[in-house]
C-alpha cells in the first residue's frame, strides 16, 4: 500500500482544491464528519481526510469547512529558542501587535573538567535569563489581547515553551493552546509574520 500523500492547505485555496479533487475522482458519495475531521469519498473510492484549523467543526459537510476555515479569528503566537523568541497577534493574517527580542546563549562546551562544570552553570543562568524574558514578552504582548483572543499557536522548542508557559502568568492562555507546535526557525520578525501559513491551512490527506 502506497504512503499516503499529505497537503497543507490555506483557506483562500481549499475550495479550489477540493473542486479539483471532485473532477478526477467524481462527485462526493459519502461524507463522515467528526469535530476535528471531515472526511469524504469520491465515486471511485478516493477517500480525503480534511483536519481543520482550530476544531471542532460546527457545521456538516464541505460547506461547514469552508465556512469554518474562512472564519477570521484572532490568534495569539509564541516562538521560543534559547536565543530568542517573538511574540504577536493576528486578526486573520494581520499582524496587530508584535515584540521579537533576542538573548545570547553560549554554545556547548566540549571540554570537560571545572573548566566545563563553570560553562555549563553559565550557560544555565543565561539560558533561565532568556526563558523568563520571553515569558515577560509573552505577558506583555498576549495578555492584553486575551478576551478577544481565539487560539494561541505555540512554536519552536518545545521544552524551552513547556517552561516559559509554566509561567503563572501565562495561566491564563493555557485554555487556547493549539495541540500543533509549529517547527520554525529561529524566531525573528520575518518568520512571525509567515505563521499564519501554517496555523490557518487545512491540513488533507489522500487514501
Amino acid at each position: 500500500m502506497s504512503e499516503p500523500e499529505r497537503y497543507d492547505i490555506p483557506p483562500e485555496r481549499l475550495e479550489r482544491w477540493l473542486g479539483r479533487w471532485v473532477e478526477r475522482h467524481g462527485d462526493i458519495a459519502s461524507q463522515r464528519a467528526a469535530p476535528e475531521r471531515l472526511t469524504l469519498t469520491a465515486a471511485d473510492g478516493a477517500v480525503l481526510e480534511c483536519d481543520p484549523p482550530f476544531p471542532p467543526l460546527r457545521e456538516p459537510g464541505v460547506e461547514g469547512l469552508l465556512a469554518h476555515v474562512r472564519r477570521e479569528r484572532v490568534v495569539g503566537v509564541l516562538l521560543v529558542r534559547l536565543g530568542g523568541h517573538a511574540a504577536g497577534v493576528f486578526s486573520g493574517r494581520r499582524l496587530v501587535d508584535s515584540k521579537v527580542d533576542s538573548r545570547f546563549v553560549k554554545g556547548r562546551h566540549k571540554k570537560g573538567g571545572s573548566s566545563q562544570r563553570r560553562f555549563e552553570r553559565r550557560r544555565e543562568g543565561q539560558a533561565r535569563q532568556a526563558l523568563e524574558q520571553a515569558a515577560d514578552t509573552a505577558a506583555r504582548v498576549l495578555l492584553p489581547h486575551r478576551a478577544d483572543l481565539d487560539a494561541v499557536v505555540l512554536g519552536g522548542d518545545r521544552p524551552a515553551l513547556r517552561e516559559v508557559m509554566a509561567d503563572v502568568r501565562l495561566r491564563p492562555l493555557r485554555p487556547l493552546l493549539a495541540d500543533d507546535v509549529l517547527e520554525v526557525a529561529e524566531p525573528r520578525l520575518r518568520v512571525l509574520e509567515a505563521t499564519p501559513d501554517a496555523f490557518l491551512a487545512t491540513r488533507l490527506t489522500l487514501r
